[in-house]
């Protein structure tokens, strides 16, 4: 087993897959608000968001459907990605986004972190228990 691949690994059908999956779907539906105005002022980030928003319900679909450790380990890149994005503009200010430095309280900011530290915390404790069975 030791050299099984995240790939090949049986489902783990971890409870935690649905507590993941409410949090991915509303990380996705924070951005969905923002990104027409993101489109429009700073095109590069709005497609982010784009890519962002869809990737979090294949997420969510994914983890619900076939929860194998690769669906967790994505979660945790792609919500950590997310997280230092918004750390990011709020330090740095991006081309067409300075407005955004500084500015940590944004309301649907704040549940989008909120939800993707949610994934990260859930997919991460989601691995540890099949690291220890």
């Amino acid at each position: 087993m030791a050299n099984e691949s995240l790939l090949s690994r049986p489902p783990l059908r971890s409870s935690l897959r649905w507590g993941v999956a409410i949090a991915a779907i509303i990380a996705a539906d924070a951005h969905i608000p923002i990104i027409p105005d993101h489109l429009h002022e700073a095109p590069y980030m709005g497609t982010l968001f784009v890519l962002l928003t869809v990737t979090c319900v294949g997420l969510a679909a994914a983890v619900l459907v076939h929860d194998v450790p690769l669906v967790y380990a994505a979660a945790v890149t792609v919500c950590g990605l997310a997280i230092i994005g918004y750390a990011a503009t709020r330090t740095v200010a991006f081309p067409q986004l300075a407005d955004d430095v500084g500015n940590w309280l944004e309301p649907l900011g704040i549940v989008a972190i909120c939800s993707e530290a949610t994934v990260i915390g859930l997919s991460l404790a989601a691995l540890r228990r099949t690291r220890s069975a």
